[in-house]
C-alpha cells in the first residue's frame, strides 16, 4: 500500500525474494528449482528454502562476529538446517530440551551449542551439564539455584553468561521488545540486580562465570539500539575481567516493499565501533536468528477457493493459513 491513499497492491520487491531466484515464464525459479514442480511433488504449504542464500547469511555473520557467534534456531530448525549452521562455523543456540536434542541429532557437537531461555527446568538444565553445552545463558535467581543443586549432584560447573536487561527500549513492537526495564528476561541493571548476579555467580563453585549478555527485542532495524544496550552491559560487567560478551540477536528483516533493514555487516560493524569506544576488551559475539533464515524462504500454497466482491474485492482462499 502507499501511505495517504487508497490500498493499491503492488507487487513483492523481487528484492524480498531468496537471493537465488528466478521468475521464467511466469513460473517462480527457486535455486533452479521451479515452485510449480515442487508444490506437486511434496504438496502444499510447503517450505521451500534457497540453500545458497542461508550459507551467505551465516557466512556473513561469522565474518561479523567470529567464531563463536551463534545461530538462534528458534527462528528455524530442523536436522538439515542444524547441519548448514554447524558447517558454515556457527555455534547453535538451543532454548529447549528439544531443541538441544534436534542439534544433538543432527551431529552437531554438544560444544558448539548455546542453552538459552528463561524458564529452564532442571531437566534441561541436567541434559545441557550432561552433554556439555558450551555454554548456558542464565537468565534468573532460580536458574543459580537449580544449577547448584545440580553442581552438588554432578560435581560439574558449567560456563555461564548471565542474561542483563539494559533498559533499552528498542524501536520495535511493544510484545517483541524485551530489553526494557520490565522485562520477564534477564537481570536488571539499572535496579542493580545485575551487579547481585555478577557476585554471585563470580563467588559461585556451581558455575564458572564467562560473560554477559544482552537481547532488546526482535525485528529492530536501528542498529543504534544496538550499540546502546552493549556500551551498558560493558559499563555493569566492567571491573569483572570476564572474557565474554554477547548482545544478542533481534536484526530486523523486511517483509513488505517499504521495509528495509541493515545488513549483517551493517550490524557488526555499528557494535564493534560501540565496543572499541567503550575500550571493552572481552570477545563479542551475537546470536543472529531471523536475519539468517527469513529472506531465503517462501511458503507455497494452492489456491482452493476465489470470491468476486464485484467492486469491493476479490478473496483467494489457500491451503494455509496463519500457523504457516
Amino acid at each position: 500500500m502507499i501511505a495517504g491513499t487508497e490500498p493499491i497492491m503492488l507487487p513483492i520487491a523481487r528484492r524480498l525474494l531468496p537471493e537465488n531466484h528466478d521468475v521464467i515464464d511466469g513460473r517462480l525459479q527457486i535455486g533452479g528449482c521451479d515452485a510449480i514442480d515442487l508444490a506437486e511433488e511434496f504438496g502444499t504449504p510447503l517450505f521451500v528454502y534457497d540453500e545458497a542464500h542461508l550459507r551467505a547469511r551465516c557466512r556473513e555473520a561469522v565474518e561479523a562476529f567470529g567464531g563463536g557467534v551463534a545461530f538462534a534456531t528458534k527462528a528455524f530448525l530442523c536436522s538439515a538446517m542444524a547441519k548448514l549452521a554447524y558447517e558454515e562455523g556457527m555455534h547453535l543456540d538451543v532454548a529447549t530440551g528439544g531443541e538441544l536434542h534436534v542439534a544433538l541429532h543432527a551431529g552437531v557437537p554438544a560444544d558448539k551449542l548455546v542453552l538459552h531461555g528463561n524458564n529452564k527446568s532442571l531437566s534441561e538444565l541436567r541434559m545441557a551439564v550432561d552433554v556439555g553445552v558450551s555454554r548456558i545463558v542464565v537468565d534468573s535467581f532460580d536458574e543459580l539455584d537449580r544449577l547448584e543443586s545440580l553442581y552438588a549432584e554432578t560435581g560439574v560447573a558449567p560456563k555461564v553468561l548471565l542474561r542483563l536487561t539494559p533498559g533499552i527500549k528498542a524501536e520495535t513492537h511493544d510484545f517483541i521488545a524485551t530489553g526494557h526495564d520490565d522485562s520477564k528476561f534477564g537481570f536488571t541493571v539499572s535496579t542493580g540486580i545485575a551487579e547481585q548476579a555478577i557476585a554471585r555467580a563470580s563467588a559461585a563453585e556451581s558455575v564458572q562465570l564467562v560473560g554477559v549478555h544482552a537481547h532488546i527485542g526482535s525485528q529492530v532495524f536501528a542498529v543504534g539500539s544496538f550499540a546502546k544496550a552493549a556500551k551498558i552491559i560493558a559499563d555493569a560487567a566492567a571491573g569483572w575481567g570476564l572474557p565474554e560478551m554477547s548482545v544478542g540477536g533481534g536484526l530486523g528483516v523486511p517483509y513488505i516493499n517499504y521495509e528495509r533493514a541493515p545488513t549483517i555487516g551493517d550490524w557488526g560493524r555499528t557494535v564493534s565501533d560501540a565496543c572499541e569506544t567503550a575500550g571493552v576488551t572481552a570477545d563479542v559475539s551475537a546470536e543472529p536468528g531471523r536475519s539468517i533464515v527469513a529472506a531465503a524462504a517462501v511458503t507455497l500454497y494452492t489456491v482452493g477457493t476465489i470470491k468476486q466482491l464485484p467492486d469491493i474485492r476479490t478473496y483467494v482462499a489457500v491451503d494455509g493459513g496463519m500457523s504457516d
